[in-house]
């Protein structure tokens, strides 16, 4: 069994709790313009590794992850390569190694996504926009498939972290935000929500594929602008 990585960060500190060995999937399958990694789109890109690689890899790092920290599968979309990420993940049960999953989960729940959905410690859940028609023109995609799937983590108990990318005049509405903080007070597993501030530090990845950047003139997020969003959604 293959995947497709595009890159590995062997000490993350900021996808999930304690240290973190951090893989990023190659290939996604939303559009997000305000997307820091554009590089990982394509599904032909990257470089292919076998399970046992990967977690020859990782068990290099074995004694700085395991107390406190593991395993963050980011993208990229992971769930694009549900397969890989099933026999990955029963290799790291054997070394008790904690795995979390960083995705939109814009997927139906076939039997491989709820296979790799239980072998999974713990999700941290972009919610892209709570407003339909602004995620659509944001991401490409529609929130029904990701919203279904923040309630069907929460109903068979598996802990989720809710991401929000705040873009001003994008999705820092207050009646969004305030609609948002009422679909999460009804998830029952969300041990933590984030506000990740919107930066351009990216551009440059699209700039480099010769792609316009699509948020071109949209200000960057301040730390005022994360304020007054954590207040509505009251954390």
């Amino acid at each position: 069994m293959e995947g497709r990585i595009h890159s590995f960060e062997s000490l993350g500190t900021v996808d999930g709790p304690g240290v973190r060995y951090v893989i990023f999937m190659q290939g996604c399958s939303l559009k997000c313009k305000y997307c820091q990694n554009r590089d990982t789109w394509s599904l032909n890109s990257g470089a292919t590794y076998t399970v046992n690689e990967v977690v020859e890899k990782i068990l290099r790092y074995k004694n700085y992850i395991s107390k406190t920290g593991g395993v963050t599968i980011s993208g990229g979309e992971p769930l694009l390569q549900a397969k890989f990420l099933i026999e990955l993940f029963k290799e790291l049960k054997k070394h008790n190694i904690h795995t979390c999953i960083d995705t939109s989960g814009s997927f139906d729940l076939t039997n491989d996504i709820k296979e790799l959905i239980s072998l999974t410690d713990l999700f941290l859940l972009d919610i892209k926009c709570i407003n339909d028609q602004k995620c659509i023109d944001l991401t490409g995609v529609s929130n029904k498939k990701e919203l279904a799937f923040a309630n069907f983590l929460s109903s068979i108990n598996k802990p989720i972290w809710i991401r929000q990318v705040l873009v001003p005049g994008i999705t820092d509405n207050p009646d969004d935000l305030t609609t948002l903080k009422h679909f999460i007070s009804n998830l029952k597993t969300v041990e933590k929500v984030e506000i990740l501030p919107y930066h351009d530090l990216g551009k440059f990845k699209w700039e480099n594929l010769e792609c316009p950047y699509e948020l071109e003139g949209y200000r960057t997020a301040t730390n005022k602008d994360v304020q007054k969003a954590k207040e509505i959604l009251e954390l």
